[in-house]
């Protein structure tokens, strides 16, 4: 069952085909009324019976369907030094644009400046690192070394050197008891020879001073034994086990110290190395930019500049050397086949009207007397946004359509008319309505 748009359309097409025949009737009986002249035999053609065509007109340029896309990947904006004349056929590996890139050559040998510094710095880390260690390793020995002698020099004198001094100090306590006993014995033999008038009073004298001489080496003897026991001892071992006690502590000072050392000398490295990276890099990505300004052909083509191609309204400035271009610019198209599209702008009012697999006819304006087929293969999502700036109520599409041939004669940028084929009304769908 046909629509009410459908049906609508039927009618109208019928109408107009009754008034184009009742017009054919009208003229055929005034051609036998009326004698015509020449010029009014100028004003009217025949009328022919055929379907009728419902479609839509719109202008457009032809571009290649395969391509490849040339555009300026250095960063910034930067003046064109040499661009290769537009239509120029080029070979793979030709030079297609140089742009000016004086300013990086000036950045690059400030950067190389740079990352000879940091690669000294990097360099003096590293041998830094390994003083660090070698520093760090001696301490941690030392120290050892003097925890070690401190632990034995505690157990030496608990087993070695203190037994040695008490035995020492009892030996001379012994030794004094009996000097002093054999002073007091000859000293009482003296005073009975003293009595009996056999000794002199300074033989006595002497025997006696002899005797109160041991009697005071006795109480030294024991004095010191009783010092060693009580005092000595106790002072020696209490400084024995705290320089033992000094010496661990100094020992894990130390450690700790090699290990926060170690690890700081590390990080400096990293950094160090992290910042030589980053600069090399730097210097790299200069020197990458450099040879991005040199743009060479990746393949046989015809130039074909992109502000010609997507010139279609007049309102772009021609590539030429001088000219400033962006990065990320497109700059030349290269087309890698002979097929070709046609890109037209559809009108929003039509929009619902056009979809991809439409026949398309083409008239070419270079090449007249010729029409091209085609068929619709890609309508853009949203409106042109250039022609939406220069008019915010226009809204127009941008479709592509597919040309079948033409490779013999179509040229990238040629202007050309596209008529959309919407359908076509046969005679008989009339009379049937």
């Amino acid at each position: 069952m046909k629509s009410k748009a459908t049906r609508t359309r039927i009618k109208t097409a019928a109408a107009l085909l009754a008034l184009a025949a009742f017009a054919a009737v009208y003229f055929v009986l005034s051609d036998n009324r009326i004698a015509k002249t020449p010029q009014d035999e100028a004003l009217y053609v025949d009328v022919q019976e055929g379907p009728l065509v419902l479609n839509i007109l719109e202008a457009g340029s032809i571009k290649p369907r395969e391509q490849l896309i040339i555009k300026s990947e250095v960063e910034g904006s930067n003046a064109i030094l040499y661009i290769v004349p537009e239509g120029t056929r080029v070979q793979k590996g030709q030079l297609l644009v140089e742009l000016d890139v004086s300013s990086l050559a000036d950045r690059r040998v400030e950067q190389d400046i740079a990352v000879q510094n940091a690669e000294a710095s990097f360099i003096n880390a590293k041998e830094n690192l390994e003083v660090v260690r070698n520093q760090t390793k001696s301490d941690v020995e030392l120290a050892e070394l003097n925890y070690a002698f401190a632990e034995e020099d505690l157990v030496k004198y608990r087993d070695g050197e203190y037994p040695n001094k008490h035995n020492d100090a009892m030996t001379s306590v012994t030794l004094a008891e009996e000097e002093l006993e054999r002073a007091k014995d000859k000293y009482e033999w003296s005073k009975k020879l003293f009595d009996e008038a056999y000794l002199s009073e300074t033989e006595l004298k002497s025997d006696e001073l002899s005797w109160k001489r041991a009697d005071l080496a006795l109480k030294t003897s024991r004095g010191n034994l009783d010092l060693l026991e009580r005092y000595t001892y106790k002072r020696d071992v209490a400084k024995l086990e705290s320089d033992a006690k000094q010496t661990r502590m100094a020992l894990e000072r130390t450690r700790s110290k090699a290990a926060s050392d170690i690890v700081q000398a590390e990080a400096s490295l990293r950094a160090r190395e992290l910042e030589f990276t980053r600069q090399r890099e730097r210097l790299d990505k200069i020197d990458e930019q450099i040879a991005k300004a040199r743009i060479s052909a990746p393949q046989e083509g015809l130039v074909i500049y992109a502000t010609s191609a997507n010139n279609r309204w007049g309102n772009q400035q021609p590539l030429a050397e001088g000219q400033e271009v962006r990065e990320r610019q497109e700059l030349i198209y290269l087309p890698t086949a002979e097929t070709f599209n046609a890109e037209v702008d559809i009108h929003e009012s039509n929009l619902k009207k056009v979809y991809p697999g439409l026949p398309v006819r083409l008239r070419v304006n270079a090449v007249p007397g010729r029409i091209f087929l085609g068929k619709v293969s890609k309508i853009s999502l949203l409106p042109d946004g250039q022609r939406m700036w220069a008019n915010p109520d226009l809204k127009v599409y941008k479709t592509d359509i597919e040309i079948e041939g033409g490779g013999d004669a179509l040229k990238s940028g040629m202007n050309c008319e596209a008529e959309v084929i919407l359908g076509v009304l046969a005679l008989i769908d009339i009379v049937l309505v």
